[in-house]
């Protein structure tokens, strides 16, 4: 059996995240063996986010309380969480979200995906789209939506 305590994992900040996108993640899945079902631990300072507000395709995600009382931005509005909350990502735009840290304590969540390839990203606030094809691959591709062509462009 593969196993992995949570309060063990190392916690890793990106020093390239802007203000207010500050979150220190550790990615386990593949240390207990997964491969379809993808887990993060976020640790989220105050003032930070873990992403901006997003949803996905074809993937679906979890969110579980660990610490803290994180603010969810979804489709319906905001809502506070507690501990132990959790809460489902359907893939499309009834699951989108945002995870925010408007407390002074920090907080720990979790983050639970399936892992469809290629994914897909949506960002409606600033209108773009993700494509990867592969986990931790460079080629993926962020681009605005208005920046779409019509499918028979560079063909004919």
């Amino acid at each position: 059996m593969r196993r992995t305590n949570l309060s063990d994992l190392d916690i890793q900040y990106d020093e390239t995240d802007p203000e207010g996108y500050r979150a220190g993640m550790a990615r386990f899945g593949p240390s207990i063996g997964a491969s379809k079902i993808g887990c993060s631990l976020y640790e989220l300072p105050p003032g930070q986010s873990i992403c901006p507000y997003h949803y996905e395709y074809p993937d679906e995600e979890w969110l579980v309380v660990l610490e803290g009382r994180p603010m969810l931005r979804d489709p319906d509005g905001e809502h506070e969480l507690t501990e132990r909350d959790v809460v489902c990502f359907p893939a499309g735009a009834d699951g989108a979200h945002k995870v925010t840290n408007r407390t002074e304590e920090t907080i720990r969540v979790l983050m639970i995906s399936t892992k469809t390839e290629p994914a897909v990203a949506v960002y409606p606030d600033s209108d773009k789209i993700g494509v990867w094809p592969a986990p931790d691959r460079v080629d993926h591709v962020i681009v605005p939506r208005s920046a779409g062509v019509d499918y028979y462009v560079g063909e004919t």
